[in-house]
């Protein structure tokens, strides 16, 4: 086991490596080269007065919130002797559905390539590359035929995989008694039980001012609002990553959301984000992607037909296409139990020398992957800023709705955790569902694969999204499905069948998030 203070040194070690040879670290050497011809500086104390300059100038704010960016992306730090796949997912049973899964997605991937004839990737003819130089604000009026073309998977299809999971090592028994666990997931994993969540989110409580709750009992609300609207302006002028996601667990202002999210990712450096996404937008208009007719076709199914989001239709191609060609995001397989999938330059399969990673991103969508990116067009219309806080939202939390893990923000967590809260608290519910062949799960696993994306109003989504940039997690996604469960418990006591379950729980547009947590995490009787 590592001591605390060797744990500091290798951390801080690692953060000085990686951003070394950042934008910031070049930026940051100039200002202080700058800053020496200025009076102010003297030379006996040279030191400490650029230390001075760069605090005064804002840069050392900069500094910080780099840092506390990387805090939250990079590994923990561990013995330098721990293979590298470990550090990505430390169970090997995890690991080894993982890399199964991928083997299969990718395995259909190259069918619908050879079936279709349409190679993985191809660089577009001059006349093809003006046209769409052309219509890139209007990408939705004329894609190419998608009739052909199908999802590579859907969360249903995820699902069958979570559901056989089992831990070689961990003996089950089949039969059902007061203390098994009804549900569908059947690995042992440690996830937090309500008591724990009460303490782990005690900002949400009842006697909490909340963005998201029209009236309080013990604070007026126009004079909560007024006061939380002026501490989040002196926030955000504050430039400060960690007083803005402390600041979310509370919820967001809506004047303010889009610059607290920001600053919260850290994805504040617009010149740098314009520039990154114009070198993205003409690796799309240089070639062609089979995953673009997956992007189409995925937009098409999802936003294009939701009352919310099809007027972004345009935005989501440009952000997605140009995601797909991100090498950027290839960073963050370090602490993701996935692997980028590799395919072979034409003529070389096989030639190791000759693999790259397909899509450049290393990430293939999958039904309703567009529906990440729906939300944040409400907050963004500039594709650039869109498109940069996407990504970060995408490397810190959305990666792990679609990978198989052991994280207490992954997907199996996630899954677990709503089956054990809601066999603890509704047992009865739970049962009855189960006897009648209507696994709760079966039904809330495609609100949590999207992070409730589609299903809740956008409002009230953007309230949900608040918290889990706030508490740093995605274990909120897992108490709203219960709740949402609890909260329509009586209806769905009197149905006999699976769709007469899903009937009850099909329109989910009208509820209202934050109630719903509050009433299931502190008003619920433990």
């Amino acid at each position: 086991m590592m001591e605390d203070g060797d744990q500091l040194s290798l951390t801080i070690a690692q953060i000085v490596q990686r951003l070394k040879g950042s934008h910031l670290h070049s930026q940051l050497e100039r200002q202080a080269k700058e800053c020496l011809h200025l009076p102010e500086i003297k030379l006996q104390s040279l030191k400490e007065d650029v230390r001075s300059f760069l605090k005064t100038s804002g840069w050392e704010r900069k500094l910080q919130n780099a840092v506390y960016r990387e805090l939250h992306v990079q590994l923990p730090p561990s013995l330098p002797q721990a293979p590298p796949e470990h550090l990505k997912e430390p169970l090997a049973y995890m690991r080894k559905a993982q890399s199964s899964w991928e083997k299969r997605v990718f395995k259909s991937l190259n069918s619908m390539s050879s079936e279709l004839e349409v190679p993985l990737a191809r660089m577009r003819p001059e006349e093809e590359r003006k046209e769409l130089t052309n219509k890139w604000n209007e990408l939705g009026t004329d894609e190419p035929d998608l009739s052909l073309f199908r999802p590579v998977y859907a969360p249903k299809d995820f699902l069958e995989v979570l559901v056989t999971l089992r831990n070689p090592n961990h003996e089950s028994n089949e039969d059902v008694n007061a203390r098994s666990h009804w549900g569908l997931i059947q690995v042992p994993l440690s996830v937090r039980d309500l008591p724990q969540l009460r303490a782990a989110y005690s900002e949400l409580s009842l006697t909490v001012g909340q963005v998201g709750i029209d009236d309080n009992a013990q604070i007026h609300p126009d004079l909560f609002e007024s006061e939380y609207v002026q501490v989040g302006k002196k926030v955000v002028m504050e430039q400060d990553s960690a007083a803005a996601q402390q600041y979310s667990r509370r919820g967001c202002p809506t004047g303010l959301r889009a610059d607290l999210w920001a600053l919260t990712l850290n994805s504040i450096n617009q010149s740098q984000d314009l520039m990154h996404y114009e070198q993205l937008k003409a690796g799309v208009i240089q070639h062609s992607l089979l995953v673009d007719n997956l992007f189409y076709k995925d937009v098409k199914l999802t936003a294009s037909n939701d009352d919310y989001y099809f007027v972004f239709e345009d935005f989501l191609y440009q952000v997605l296409l140009c995601f797909s060609r991100d090498t950027a995001v290839l960073e963050h397989f370090k602490n993701n139990s996935a692997t980028p999938p590799r395919s072979y330059i034409q003529g070389k399969a096989g030639d190791e020398e000759c693999a790259v990673v397909y899509p450049p991103n290393g990430v293939i969508p999958f039904h309703g992957f567009s529906m990440y990116v729906a939300p944040l067009c409400f907050l963004y219309n500039e594709p650039s800023k869109l498109y940069s806080v996407f990504r970060e939202m995408y490397i810190r939390y959305f990666f792990r709705l679609h990978s198989i893990s052991s994280s207490s923000s992954g997907i199996v967590s996630l899954c677990l955790q709503f089956e054990r809260l809601l066999q603890a608290h509704m047992p009865q519910l739970f049962y009855h569902l189960r006897q009648i062949g209507a696994q709760p799960l079966r039904i809330a696993f495609k609100w949590m694969v999207r992070a409730f994306s589609g299903y809740l109003s956008t409002d009230q989504l953007l309230l949900l999204w608040d918290r889990i940039l706030g508490y740093d997690s995605l274990e909120i996604v897992a108490v709203l499905a219960a709740a949402v469960f609890a909260f329509r418990a009586e209806n769905l006591m009197e149905v006999t069948s699976l769709p007469s379950a899903e009937a009850v729980l099909a329109d989910l547009s009208t509820l209202k998030v934050m109630p719903l947590i509050q009433i299931f995490l502190f008003a619920t009787a433990v």
